[in-house]
């Protein structure tokens, strides 16, 4: 029997993926994410009441500038995320999967908890499984890629050590992506 939010995901799932959606969400959904973001304290974003959602803290691969992203991610089953730079199946890479392959040591923020983390791209023999476990969290998202004509970079993110907390200086245990720390 299907949940709610699996019924939710599969009515939601095909808009995301109309022309007009792709058009409109890259320029509303980032100042939205930012005011959610401000008024609950990093603890709610748009996207994590359908889909388990992170803020991607990297660097610039050319500037130098510390640059944040909300992203949908995919728990691997072994306490990782899987990040996929689909970026609206716009025909070029995002500007984060470039600073990630400059630097791949980054940092995350799901809901209040900041952790530390190494990106890999995902190899080629892994895409198929990786793809496979994005589509049974939001059915279609493959449907980007074939859309942008490129390979959709996919990274595989590792939490690789303890961080100290954004306000109070404690630090925030190192620790798993999977379920029972995403919206799913």
């Amino acid at each position: 029997m299907p949940t709610v939010l699996q019924l939710t995901r599969s009515i939601v799932a095909p808009i995301t993926r109309t022309g007009l959606f792709r058009r409109i969400a890259p320029v509303l959904l980032p100042p939205v994410e930012a005011v959610l973001g401000t008024l609950s304290g990093g603890r709610l974003q748009l996207a994590s009441l359908l889909v388990p959602s992170l803020v991607l803290h990297t660097v610039g691969a050319r500037t130098g500038v510390a640059r944040d992203v909300h992203l949908m991610y995919t728990p691997d089953g072994r306490g990782r995320a899987i990040v996929a730079g689909t970026s609206f199946a716009r025909d070029r890479h995002p500007g984060w999967t470039y600073n990630l392959l400059a630097n791949p040591d980054a940092s995350i923020t799901v809901r209040d908890r900041t952790l530390r983390v190494r990106a890999s791209p995902i190899p080629p023999t892994g895409r198929e499984a990786a793809w496979a476990r994005i589509e049974a969290q939001w059915p279609g998202y493959r449907g980007y890629e074939r859309d942008s004509g490129r390979i959709v970079r996919l990274f595989l993110l590792r939490p690789v050590a303890e961080l100290a907390g954004p306000q109070d200086g404690s630090s925030v245990a190192g620790g798993s992506l999977d379920a029972s720390s995403a919206a799913d």
